[in-house]
């Protein structure tokens, strides 16, 4: 591999992801939020990547961390809660940043509430992975490796 760029993903999480763990198991699931970013870390060493995890319950962090990871990441795995059904905000700071971002959710949002079937993140993210329970990340971030990967040239370093 040509010596370069190590690959840098940003992963969001959103609100009431720190309650993971005890909120609504039977929707959720018993893992907590930790468990989650160890597997995470643990997957992004196997496909050779590096990873840095952000949870927040405030939109405006949620903005920020988007914004800030133009030019120091490149790709968005993103589980923005219910955020993804009510803020135009962050659809369009993703398209701004022009990076892939792939939108994942634990539970089956099309099988769930009405007002859950409409994404705005996913208007703008190159895929969604939904209804695997904590699977549902792992998917997530193996398919926004090979995005990036299928887009990148010479001077990215993917560490084995």
């Amino acid at each position: 591999m040509v010596e370069g760029i190590v690959v840098r993903i940003l992963i969001l999480h959103g609100p009431n992801l720190n309650l993971l763990g005890t909120r609504e198991p039977a929707v959720y699931g018993t893992l907590t939020l930790g468990n989650i970013d160890h597997q995470l870390s643990q997957r992004a060493q196997q496909l050779g990547v590096s990873v840095d995890t952000f949870q927040t319950n405030h939109e405006g962090e949620l903005l920020d961390r988007i914004h800030a990871a133009r030019g120091n990441f490149e790709g968005i795995l993103m589980n923005a809660g219910a955020f993804c059904h009510t803020s135009i905000a962050l659809r369009d700071a993703i398209s701004a940043v022009a990076l892939p971002v792939v939108e994942v959710h634990l539970s089956n949002t099309a099988a769930r509430e009405t007002f859950r079937h409409h994404s705005y993140v996913a208007e703008v993210a190159r895929g969604v992975v939904a209804g695997f329970g904590p699977l549902s990340y792992l998917l997530g971030l193996d398919g926004l490796v090979e995005i990036i990967r299928s887009q990148s040239g010479p001077g990215i370093e993917y560490v084995r």
